[in-house]
């Protein structure tokens, strides 16, 4: 069962979804994770084919949707990286959605633009691409109270403002945390139009906090909620939150 913080990106993406995404397809749900898109959309009708880099995440992704009951709806289950593509023809897809940030994950940053080159490359003409990733200016925004321990470490905070990159995400990890500018430019001009911009918690980027709200304030949220949907895809707010969307259509 998720926390309303969490509950709340999903069904903001999940909103964006349905609006751009075509009537039906097939849609190519890369570095899906354990499948929760990939369900939700064979639910909503689609046929979807699962990508992920991790065997644990791909196995999880099998029980669910057999749980789900939704199996005839998958074309398939594959290990496989977004910056690789390769196994698919070019225009293969309706639609390619990458969610949850895994492109933060990519490094460096030409590998990046690979992937993001590799998803457009499968999409079909016209295809809407989704791309969710990590937002710089939200994590500053939840660091005080998330994540207070990392500005304590003087060098490797000052990098990470330097350069929006963590070698210790999670303490181990790696991640890019993005600007919007930053993540508008991996989409060249000749090959995608840029079609709307979404962020996915908007001024809520601290689960913390959010989740406090939520529970103790039950209207107070629900006005939030709403409130939320009316701006999300305000230049400020976008770049404000801790995930960011990306929606284009293959040129």
């Amino acid at each position: 069962m998720q926390d309303p913080f969490h509950k709340f990106e999903f069904e903001t993406t999940l909103r964006f979804l349905k609006k751009h995404l075509p009537k039906k397809g097939l849609i190519l749900d890369a570095r899906g994770g354990p499948g929760r898109h990939t369900t939700k959309l064979a639910k909503l009708g689609y046929d979807v084919l699962l990508l992920d880099l991790v065997p644990e995440n791909l196995d999880f992704a099998r029980k669910q949707i057999a749980k789900s009951r939704m199996k005839k709806r998958i074309q398939g289950i594959h290990p496989g990286t977004i910056t690789n593509l390769l196994r698919f023809p070019g225009n293969s897809f309706d639609a390619v959605i990458c969610l949850g940030g895994p492109l933060s994950h990519v490094h460096p940053a030409g590998m990046r633009t690979r992937a993001v080159s590799e998803m457009l490359r499968v999409a079909k003409r016209n295809a809407p691409v989704f791309i969710s990733v990590m937002g710089f200016y939200g994590v500053m925004l939840a660091l005080t109270e998330g994540w207070p321990q990392e500005a304590g470490q003087r060098k490797h905070f000052l990098d990470f403002v330097r350069t929006g990159d963590d070698y210790r995400f999670v303490g181990k990890h790696y991640c890019h945390f993005f600007k919007l500018k930053e993540l508008e430019s991996l989409f060249p001009r000749g090959r995608a139009k840029i079609v709307e911009k979404v962020g996915l918690e908007g001024l809520n980027s601290s689960n913390l906090i959010s989740n406090r709200f939520a529970r103790k304030y039950t209207k107070a949220w629900k006005n939030w909620l709403e409130a939320h949907n009316e701006i999300c895809t305000h230049p400020t707010l976008v770049d404000a939150s801790g995930h960011m969307m990306i929606i284009v259509r293959k040129k």
